[in-house]
């Protein structure tokens, strides 16, 4: 059994409807036919006496009506699968899906060691690890598509408890024998006469680099501009110059020497957390709170503030 199964139908359809904002998008979704679907909305505008959809060319939008009954579609399928998940622990099932949402960060090294980690004690255990921009991730934790995410933040979010918090400052990151290697800090003056690969300019990172080289009046014109991680550090290993990163991200490669991580002096480059987040006032599927209370415990001891293994 699915947890959906144990949702009001109309509601479930509804709540597909609100999110992906498509009455056509929500059919290839559920596999429903379009007309079943907007002759249950239809029955519950005409149950609940008001329209829940602002019928728009480019999409349906939510009407207020429609945001408070949307709140109260998620927590029902929230309770749901909790129930689901409840049931199946008192049959012996052991079993569950953990979904998380993350920042890109995590996700290449530091989250798949810790989730193997946890199988070999809960082999029955599944992940789904949705890789998102760091505003992207309490979003989907605020709409239950996650049960808990790990981001970096720099500014409280509604309706998201913190469950952990821990200083992320950034790094240099270069090679071993890059001319700034030997540095125990380095300013953001003596990195920009190098080549410089940085992220997009959506992410934290490069929105704290971009803000503090504006204060100081420093040209910041990176030869190279991505989205995408292992092109910045395999563009770094080749000799191609420095880029910036957080202690997770480069932890494995600092530790297997391939990487220098260096501490970043300038004000500023401190302004930003770790941050594992859940819906505020949730109660989490066990699977989820078993591994939210793993992550808890190992994110003290796989991160480092001074960037070294």
């Amino acid at each position: 059994m699915h947890a959906h199964q144990l949702q009001d139908t109309a509601l479930r359809y509804f709540l597909e409807v609100a999110q992906v904002g498509s009455l056509t998008e929500a059919s290839l979704r559920l596999h429903v036919a379009t007309s079943a679907i907007s002759r249950q909305i239809s029955g519950l505008e005409q149950t609940l006496g008001t329209p829940l959809f602002e019928r728009q060319p480019r999409g349906m939008v939510l009407t207020a009506a429609g945001e408070i009954l949307a709140v109260h579609a998620r927590r029902s399928r929230m309770d749901a699968e909790h129930a689901l998940e409840g049931i199946r622990a008192l049959q012996g099932l052991r079993s569950g899906k953990v979904r998380l949402a993350v920042t890109e960060g995590f996700a290449g090294e530091f989250l798949p060691r810790l989730m193997q980690q946890f199988r070999l004690q809960h082999p029955q255990i599944q992940f789904q690890v949705s890789v998102l921009l760091p505003a992207e991730v309490p979003q989907q934790v605020r709409q239950a598509n996650a049960d808990m995410g790990l981001t970096f933040s720099r500014q409280p979010e509604r309706d998201i408890r913190v469950e952990y918090r821990q200083p992320a400052p950034l790094l240099a990151v270069m090679r071993p024998d890059h001319p700034l290697a030997g540095l125990k800090t380095v300013s953001l003056r003596a990195m920009c006469a190098h080549p410089l690969a940085l992220p997009m300019p959506s992410t934290t990172v490069r929105q704290m680099i971009d803000i503090a080289c504006s204060r100081q009046q420093l040209p910041l014109e990176p030869v190279l501009t991505t989205n995408h991680w292992p092109t910045l550090v395999g563009f770094v290993c080749h000799g191609g110059g420095l880029t910036v990163a957080g202690e997770v991200t480069t932890r494995q490669m600092v530790t297997a020497g391939t990487l220098r991580a260096i501490p970043i002096r300038d004000h500023g480059m401190g302004l930003r957390d770790i941050e594992l987040q859940t819906l505020a006032g949730r109660t989490l599927p066990h699977a989820a709170q078993r591994f939210l209370d793993y992550l808890k415990t190992m994110l003290p001891a796989a991160t480092d503030t001074e960037g070294k293994p």
